[in-house]
C-alpha cells in the first residue's frame, strides 16, 4: 500500500522534576541543600531514510512520543535525560506544521530536523542556592514536552516522470525498460499509485516514475491524477506518452495540448521542464505517419515506440537520458532545507473576560515551582515574574491590584510590588 500523505501527532518528552533535599550539618538548622535536578525530556527528530519508500507506518500509528526525563534525587544526583525519538521518513518528504508552514523538505539521505524540543528538567534546591536563598526549601517542576500535529507529504524523487492519459501504456513501458512490475490492465486508471524503476542505457542510469493517468481537468481535481501531480514536481525531465489507439477519442495533438496545459495549471515551472514526446503502440497501423504529423505541428522530436514489442525504445531512452543530463547541468541540485524559526517572544498578555492571561514558556517557568504555598517559594516566583517584566506588562495593559491573573493552571491576584 502506497501512502504519500499522513497527519501525525508528535510529543516531546517531559522534563523530570527537581527535588528538595538537605544534608544535616552541625550549627546549620536547615542543613545544606543537596537536591538534584531533573533530566531534560527527549526531542522529536525526523530523519530522511533511503530504505523507506512510503509513509504507511505513520498511517497505521499516527501518535509518537519521546522519552521523558527522570526526577532528580538527593545527594546532588541529577535525573537521567529522556531519549530523543528519531523517526525515519522517505527521501522527498515535506514536513508541515499544523498551520501549514513548511518546516523541512528532506531530500538528502540522513538529512534531519528537530521539530519539537524536549521539556526542560526542573532544578533541584541545590541549583537554586543564592545569596538570598541560602537553603531553599523549594525546587522547580519539570516542563511538559510540547505536542503538535504535523503533516508528512511524500514527493517522489525521480529523474524522469511518465505523463499521459489513462491506458497510454505507461505501466507497460516502465515494466519493459526496468525491473518495476506495476499492475497492467486494459481499463482506465490501472495505476493507482506511482511506480519507480531504474533504467540502464549504455553507461547511463536514471530513475523513471510511472504516474497515474491524467485527464483533462486533473489540476482542478478530476480523475485520479490530481492526487499524484505533486510527484511529478521533483522530476528533472518529463516523458509525454501519447496514445494513438482508436479507443482514445482525442487525437495526438489534442492529447499533447491537454497534458501540457494540466501540468502548467499545476505549476508553470513544471510545464517548462525538459521533455521528450513519444507515441506508444507503434505496432498499430499508421502510427509512424501520425507521429510525423505531430512532430511537424509542435516542431519538437517525436519518438514512435511500442512498449509491447520494444520497437523504438533505445532511441527514446537515449533521448530521456540526454534530457536528464541537460536538466542536471542547467538546474541547481535538488537540495532540501530546514526552516530555522525565530525564537518566540518571552510572553504575551491579554484579557479573557475578567481574567488577565499570561502566555509564554518563560512566564510558565517563572512559576513552575513544586509548592507555591510556601512563602519562600511564592516570593521567589514573584521576584522572577517582576524580573522578566510581567508586572510592568500587566500595568501597561491596564491591570489593577486585585485583578485575577492566570499563568497556565495557576490563578493569583495581581499586587503592586516594591
Amino acid at each position: 500500500m502506497f501512502v504519500d500523505r499522513v497527519r501525525v501527532h508528535l510529543r516531546a518528552g517531559h522534563g523530570g522534576a527537581g527535588v528538595v533535599s538537605f544534608q544535616k550539618l552541625r550549627g546549620k538548622p536547615k542543613g545544606k541543600a543537596i537536591g538534584g535536578s531533573g533530566g531534560r525530556g527527549g526531542a522529536i527528530i525526523l530523519r530522511a531514510d533511503p530504505s523507506m519508500a512510503t509513509l504507511l507506518t505513520y498511517k497505521r500509528n499516527p501518535h509518537h512520543e519521546a522519552g521523558g526525563g527522570t526526577h532528580g534525587q538527593g545527594d546532588l544526583r541529577s535525573g537521567r535525560q529522556g531519549d530523543d525519538l528519531v523517526l525515519s521518513v522517505p527521501l522527498g518528504t515535506v514536513i508541515r506544521d499544523d498551520e501549514g508552514v513548511v518546516v523541512a523538505d528532506l531530500v538528502e539521505a540522513h538529512q534531519q530536523v528537530t521539530v519539537l524540543e524536549g521539556g526542560r528538567g526542573g532544578r533541584g534546591n541545590a541549583a537554586l542556592v543564592s545569596r538570598v536563598h541560602r537553603a531553599p526549601n523549594f525546587c522547580e517542576q519539570g516542563e511538559y514536552g510540547e505536542g503538535a500535529w504535523f503533516e508528512f507529504e511524500l514527493k517522489l524523487l525521480a529523474d524522469a516522470a511518465l505523463v499521459g492519459f489513462p491506458n497510454a501504456g505507461k505501466s507497460t513501458l516502465i515494466s519493459r525498460v526496468s525491473a518495476a512490475r506495476p499492475k497492467i490492465a486494459d481499463y482506465p486508471f490501472t495505476t493507482l499509485e506511482p511506480n519507480l524503476g531504474v533504467v540502464s542505457i549504455a553507461d547511463r542510469e536514471f530513475v523513471f516514475a510511472d504516474i497515474p493517468g491524467l485527464i483533462e481537468g486533473a489540476a482542478a481535481g478530476k480523475g485520479l491524477g490530481h492526487e499524484f501531480l505533486r510527484h511529478v514536481e521533483r522530476a528533472r525531465a518529463l516523458v509525454i506518452l501519447l496514445d494513438p489507439s482508436p479507443l482514445q477519442t482525442e487525437n495526438l495533438l489534442r492529447q499533447y495540448d491537454v497534458l501540457i496545459d494540466e501540468l502548467a495549471r499545476h505549476s508553470v515551472e513544471l510545464a517548462e521542464r525538459p521533455r521528450v514526446i513519444a507515441v506508444n503502440k507503434g505496432d498499430l497501423p499508421d502510427v509512424a505517419h501520425e507521429a510525423d504529423a505531430l512532430e511537424s505541428a509542435i516542431e519538437k522530436p517525436v519518438y514512435a515506440i511500442s512498449a509491447i514489442t520494444g520497437a523504438g525504445l533505445e532511441p527514446l531512452l537515449h533521448a530521456v537520458a540526454d534530457a536528464v543530463d541537460l536538466a542536471v547541468r542547467e538546474a541547481p541540485e535538488r537540495e532540501g532545507f530546514v526552516l530555522h524559526r525565530p525564537v518566540r517572544s518571552g510572553f504575551e498578555v491579554y484579557r479573557d473576560g475578567d481574567v488577565w492571561v499570561i502566555e509564554g514558556r518563560v512566564a510558565e517557568r517563572a512559576v513552575g515551582l513544586d509548592d507555591l504555598t510556601k512563602p519562600e517559594a511564592a516570593d521567589y516566583a514573584a521576584a522572577r515574574l517582576a524580573r522578566i517584566g510581567v508586572d510592568d506588562a500587566l500595568r501597561e495593559a491596564g491591570a489593577e491590584p486585585g485583578d485575577e491573573v492566570r499563568i497556565g493552571d495557576l490563578v493569583f491576584e495581581f499586587e503592586e510590588t516594591e
